[in-house]
């Protein structure tokens, strides 16, 4: 294998990890971590209806609007990367299910989104530039717990920060 190739690999695995920090970001309503992955000048689009503007200021909408919901978890799949020197693109597929209450029916809703993303490295380091959340289709439905979490914490009490200290 080639320098150039291993270099490629580690940029591909270096946005890959922000793409993750993201999902974990949102998930744990940690705001400064979800702040992280994106450039100062950044912006996101994720449709007129919901958000539109600097790309940090999203995560303040995702994490003030997901605080209301019972549960909530994001899986990315299928990333694909394609690098320019200190730019790259990218697609990932992204999972979300979250729970809440509808007067007293526990219900849950399903979102199928793609992240089209632009990122950049600048000064050492990639970021996100721009990413354009689209929504493939969604659900809502009526569910029935199998037991109730009492482990997993929606801030940095779950049990992951204790681990994943240099996800911070």
């Amino acid at each position: 294998m080639t320098e150039a190739q291993i270099l490629a690999i580690a940029d591909k695995q270096a946005i890959t990890e922000l793409i993750y920090r993201y999902c974990r970001a949102v998930d744990r309503l940690d705001i400064s971590l979800g702040h992280s992955i994106w450039h100062a000048d950044a912006t996101a689009d994720y449709g007129a209806g919901y958000y539109q503007g600097p790309g940090q200021g999203v995560i303040d909408r995702i994490c003030r609007d997901h605080g209301s919901l019972l549960h909530h978890t994001h899986q990315v799949t299928n990333i694909l990367i394609d690098l320019d020197g200190d730019r790259a693109g990218s697609e990932a597929y992204c999972f979300a299910t979250l729970r809440m209450k509808r007067g007293e029916a526990l219900t849950q809703m399903m979102v199928w989104t793609r992240y089209i993303d632009r990122w950049s490295r600048r000064d050492g380091r990639w970021g996100l530039d721009h990413r354009q959340a689209v929504r493939d289709f969604d659900e809502v439905r009526a569910v029935t717990p199998m037991s109730d979490p009492q482990t997993a914490r929606r801030d940095i009490g779950d049990p992951s920060y204790a681990v994943l200290a240099s996800g911070r």
